[in-house]
C-alpha cells in the first residue's frame, strides 16, 4: 500500500515562510491566555446524545489533525470515520469483548485499582450511541515503487496528530472520549486496513449528553510546578 509516498523521492527544496503572527509580548501572552481558557474547557465525557454531526465537520478536524508535524514529514497516519449504525455495533463488540478480558483481571490489580477513580468497565454504550467513531491508526511503513519505506518517529507524529484531532473536535463544540481496548488488531479487519497500520485508538465523537457527567478527579490537574521546569539565562 502506497502511503503518503509518490514514486520518486522528493528532493529538498525551499519555500519563504508562508504565515506568522507578529504577536507582541503582550498578545502573546493574551494569546496563550486566551486559548488556556478555551482547552481547559474540554472534558472527555461517556455519555452522548444521538444528535447528527455533519460530516463536513468531521472532515475539517481530519485536516486539522493533519497538519501536524511528523518525522521526515511522512504523515504516517490514518483516521477511519465511522457513522454507519451496524458497523459501530461491530467495533462496540469486538471492543468489549476484549474489555470484559480486561477487566476480569487481564489489566492487573495495579492498573484496575488505578482505573477505579475514573468508574470505568467492560460497558461501552457511547461507542453504539455517539454518532462517530474516529479509529486512529499508524502507519509503520510505506511503499515506494513496490518497495517498503521505513517510517520515522511514528509513535511521536501520530501522538502529535491525535492530539490536534482532539483539540479540533472541542474548537468545534464536539466532545469525545478516547478509547483503547487491548489488543486492536480487531480494527484492521473491520476497518479493511493494510497490515502496515496499527491501530491506536478509538474517539467516540458527538455532543453530551444533558445528564452527562465526568469523574470528579479527572478535574484535578497538576500545578504549573509539577509540570513545569525552567532554566533562564541572567537578563
Amino acid at each position: 500500500m502506497k502511503a503518503n509516498m509518490t514514486d520518486t523521492p522528493p528532493t529538498y527544496s525551499a519555500l519563504p515562510l508562508p504565515d506568522r503572527a507578529g504577536y507582541d509580548d503582550a498578545q502573546m501572552l493574551a494569546e496563550a491566555e486566551r486559548f488556556y481558557a478555551h482547552v481547559k474547557t474540554r472534558h472527555s465525557i461517556r455519555e452522548y446524545t444521538d444528535r447528527p454531526v455533519p460530516k463536513a465537520v468531521i472532515e475539517a478536524c481530519v485536516l486539522a489533525a493533519g497538519t501536524a508535524p511528523s518525522g521526515a514529514n511522512q504523515q504516517p497516519w490514518h483516521f477511519v470515520a465511522i457513522n454507519d449504525p451496524e458497523m459501530k455495533s461491530a467495533v462496540r463488540k469486538a471492543a468489549e469483548d476484549e474489555e470484559e478480558k480486561f477487566y476480569s483481571g487481564g489489566g492487573g490489580d495495579a492498573w484496575l485499582k488505578a482505573l477505579e477513580p475514573i468508574g470505568t468497565d467492560a460497558s461501552k454504550p457511547h461507542l453504539d450511541i455517539a454518532p462517530w467513531l474516529i479509529v486512529i491508526f499508524a502507519q509503520r511503513w510505506g511503499e515506494r515503487n513496490g518497495e517498503r519505506v521505513k517510517h520515522y518517529y511514528v509513535p511521536e507524529s501520530v501522538g502529535i496528530a491525535t492530539g490536534m484531532l482532539i483539540t479540533a473536535l472541542h474548537t468545534a463544540g464536539l466532545s469525545c472520549l478516547t478509547h483503547t481496548p487491548n489488543p486492536m488488531k480487531f480494527l484492521n479487519e473491520l476497518c479493511d486496513r493494510p497490515e502496515n497500520e496499527k491501530p491506536i485508538m478509538i474517539l467516540a465523537v458527538g455532543h453530551p449528553a444533558e445528564d452527562a457527567t465526568v469523574p470528579a478527579i479527572a478535574k484535578k490537574k497538576k500545578d504549573l510546578t509539577d509540570i513545569l521546569t525552567t532554566y533562564e539565562g541572567k537578563s
